[in-house]
């Protein structure tokens, strides 16, 4: 089960690097007509599902949790919901990649923490080290801390045209 639930929780990370990499050949690929960003957000949550399904598989689940997972857990949520609200689902996924023209955030937690929605995404995850072995938890980490890297090198040669 170990190297499934490796694989599973490493699954999203090449899609997304492949994505802001060559966000073009993912535009052609969606075709006219359809949106790039909500073609990603559709499979991104079925990847997330497959993350969250690896995880379960080598998790030994106790209940209460520590009294750490609370604050973690949620202010690591309430950073993920303020991205995506602020946002939206073409601002989170990739649509300046896309061609599109994503207006400028600057409202908390941007400005204030640096990659807010992986660092809400990490946050999350570390509140569930009790019930899930710390090396799943750490390979997570490692693909977000990747992303991270990756998409801080902004290279807008690589952007797709923009779209009509």
């Amino acid at each position: 089960m170990g190297l499934l639930a490796s694989v599973g929780v490493l699954l999203p990370f090449p899609f997304y690097y492949w994505l802001w990499k060559y966000p073009q050949t993912w535009v052609d690929m969606c075709g006219k007509g359809k949106d790039p960003s909500k073609e990603m957000a559709k499979v991104s949550h079925l990847l997330k599902l497959l993350q969250f399904l690896s995880l379960y598989s080598v998790s030994t689940l106790s209940w209460p949790p520590p009294l750490y997972f609370y604050p973690l857990f949620a202010f690591g949520q309430f950073l993920n919901f303020r991205v995506y609200q602020l946002l939206g689902e073409s601002g989170t996924y990739y649509g300046v990649r896309f061609g599109k023209n994503i207006p400028w955030v600057a409202e908390f937690p941007f400005g204030y923490i640096q990659d807010p929605q992986y660092i809400g995404s990490i946050m999350s995850l570390l509140a569930c080290v009790s019930w899930v072995p710390l090396q799943y938890i750490s390979l997570w980490i490692l693909g977000y801390l990747f992303m991270m890297r990756v998409e801080s090198k902004e290279e807008p040669a690589t952007r797709a045209k923009p779209l009509s």
